[in-house]
């Protein structure tokens, strides 16, 4: 059911991109650049820590430059416009999706618009290395690059380090304004993501200690200290398949025929054997020839910086997790060349242009004040791209809370900020005997260590470790689905107009009581590998879980969802979700966990800790809409609510 405030919203979705590349990304003509006649500036390309107090000088004119000219093709503004009517529920076009070649045609750049653009660079001196559908490619060095995009090209220095950037944001000769949205790699300061969750390095063996719980609350820590005033059990092993469509009332649904696309960077080499083993061993249904595919690139790069071997148990973990819960659905593992932003924007690409799934798990970000808006244009122009063809992109929201504790500023994640795609936070899911859903909390840990003579829980409740990430953007503008739902407290919490607040939907993520996966990892001296499993968390969980979800609904609707927001706030207020709370029990929450040191077995010695439920930084789950949780969690009825009436 819908409540009468969302049924009265209209969902306008053209003012959410970021505030700084709003115009330029909708298409509206860019102001003229007072010094630079009969062109126009690309608005947001000069990066904010590119300052007059920063700027150690000019670059050398030969260095070496490679950059993105992104495309905005032939209707930005319509692109936009289509995209918000066939996501909301109350348009006359929702669910009229276009064909990956219907959009390329009605928005896509034109033959005329690419040739201009690659004669304008060319003339300036540099090298065209590549054209997509999406932008043209290019190299050559910092005098050339001046040239072509009217700007000085300085140092920098940022933190500890120095680095190039424009010192005026780049322009474009005023006839090619239209054809271009942005464009990115004039600054050279890294911009990678990470996966969003708590790995061990699958290059070497992880375990989990043990004792366990089965179900949460199966086995109590009689022989430890109180917490709250009572004996706490032991964290779960991990939970599988079965517990968590329990939890989230999948019912008899599978997700037959709906594709699924994941992406992460690089590729696990042993995916399949992974996956195979992992499903026989707890009962997900065996997946079929074919069910499992991969997209890759033809090579890696950046291997060392990204550490490559890290991201293998994420893409472990994301499929598992996907077949675990909508074990039916197709799944397409999209593998970008490395962890940099235009490599992952290719990635996403490719699975807009193939249409390779409707429904996109993205375990992956970086804090927003490393996103540029140049950056945010050419995801939020792919996003687009995806909602008019149908399909609905889910990312996590972050591990670190508020981030204060790991970059010192209160801030949310990018691309998790966008107001295209679905932000997925965190809970703690307590799965009781039989598979009941006993309860969730927002997730947020404390971690109190035994004390030395075992008699007490030193510090407790101890230091935040972990939690959801959530919070207000300072980028973006808040969107029309959110109006009505978010408080103003929270919207308004950066600026009068009202911004984009993260989450939008959450399921579990806590490490201690965590999904149960499974992969081939290294022995400690590198010399065998070996099928093992280990408990895992973080909300790089939650995305998969909360994807396959929505494949199962997408099975109940017999079509896309699409862009699911506006479907997602209308049912706000409905029982169909769980409205989740940081002490749902009025008593304090935590769990005993004992962990090797060395992180696969006892020679190292075994850590004792408690860790409490529902401390997440500065953030709080509290009854409504909140940003640990966002609306809360699936409960029984989701699924079944997107059965079209």
């Amino acid at each position: 059911m819908r409540s009468n405030r969302a049924k009265a919203r209209a969902v306008s979705m053209a003012a959410t991109l970021p505030m700084l590349a709003g115009a330029l990304a909708l298409g509206i003509p860019a102001a003229h650049a007072a010094d630079h006649p009969l062109r126009d500036l690309l608005a947001g390309t000069r990066p904010a820590w590119a300052t007059a107090t920063a700027d150690k000088g000019a670059t050398s004119d030969g260095a070496r430059v490679s950059a993105r000219v992104y495309l905005a093709g032939k209707d930005a503004a319509g692109l936009a416009a289509y995209a918000k009517a066939v996501s909301d529920p109350d348009s006359a076009s929702y669910g009229r999706y276009l064909t990956a070649k219907q959009a390329q045609a009605r928005f896509g750049a034109t033959k005329a618009q690419v040739a201009a653009v690659k004669s304008w660079l060319t003339a300036a001196g540099l090298k065209v290395t590549g054209v997509t559908r999406h932008y043209v490619s290019v190299s050559g060095d910092v005098a050339a690059a001046e040239k072509a995009f009217g700007t000085r090209l300085h140092n920098f220095a940022k933190g500890s380090k120095t680095y190039r950037a424009p010192a005026s944001a780049a322009s474009v000769p005023q006839g090619l304004a239209a054809a271009v949205l942005t464009v990115t790699g004039l600054d050279n300061a890294p911009h990678m993501a990470t996966h969003d969750d708590r790995l061990p390095p699958p290059d070497t063996v992880f375990r989990n200690a043990g004792p366990f719980s089965s179900y949460y609350g199966s086995n109590t820590a009689s022989t430890l200290p109180d917490a709250y005033g009572t004996k706490i059990p032991y964290a779960v092993k991990g939970y599988t398949g079965r517990q968590l469509r329990a939890a989230y009332g999948a019912g008899t649904r599978t997700g037959k025929g709906v594709r699924v696309a994941i992406t992460d960077a690089y590729a696990s080499p042993t995916i399949a054997y992974d996956a195979g083993t992992y499903a026989k061993r707890h009962g997900d249904a065996a997946w079929k020839t074919g069910q499992l595919h991969q997209a890759l690139p033809k090579k890696y790069t950046n291997t060392k910086d990204c550490s490559a071997s890290g991201w293998y148990g994420e893409e472990t973990l994301d499929v598992e997790a996907v077949h675990a819960v909508a074990p039916a659905a197709d799944v397409t593992y999209v593998g970008a060349a490395s962890c940099g932003d235009g490599d992952l924007l290719d990635a996403l690409g490719k699975v807009v242009d193939d249409h390779l799934a409707d429904i996109v798990s993205n375990s992956w970000g970086e804090v927003e004040a490393a996103q540029t808006p140049d950056l945010a244009a050419a995801y939020d122009q792919v996003f687009q791209l995806g909602a008019v063809e149908g399909i609905g992109f889910y990312f996590s929201s972050g591990d670190d809370g508020d981030e204060v504790a790991s970059s010192g500023t209160k801030q949310v994640d990018s691309p998790a900020d966008s107001a295209w795609v679905t932000a997925v936070g965190g809970t703690s899911l307590a799965v009781g005997k039989n598979d009941s859903y006993l309860w969730e909390t927002g997730w947020g840990t404390d971690k109190a260590n035994l004390s030395a003579d075992g008699k007490s829980w030193t510090d407790f409740p101890g230091a935040f470790t972990s939690g959801a990430g959530g919070g207000t953007s300072r980028t973006v503008a808040e969107p029309d689905y959110q109006r009505g739902v978010v408080p103003d407290a929270l919207a308004k919490a950066n600026s009068a107009g009202g911004n984009r607040v993260v989450p939008d939907i959450a399921a579990i993520a806590d490490p201690n009581t965590g999904f149960l996966v499974g992969q081939t990892q290294s022995s400690p001296d590198g010399k065998k590998q070996a099928y093992g499993e280990y408990r895992i968390g973080g909300t790089s969980l939650a995305a998969p879980v909360v994807a396959a979800v929505q494949a199962l609904a997408q099975e109940a609707r017999g079509k896309a969802i699409g862009f699911a927001n506006p479907a997602i706030y209308a049912k706000y207020g409905s029982k169909v979700y769980h409205d989740v709370t940081d002490d749902p029990t009025g008593k304090g929450l935590a769990v005993a966990r004992v962990d090797f040191v060395n992180g696969y077995d006892a020679t190292g010695g075994l850590a004792t800790s408690a860790r409490s439920l529902g401390k997440d930084s500065s953030l709080s789950a509290v009854r409504g809409y909140d940003d640990v949780t966002g609306v809360g969690t699936p409960a029984s009825g989701y699924v079944e609510s997107y059965r079209r009436r």
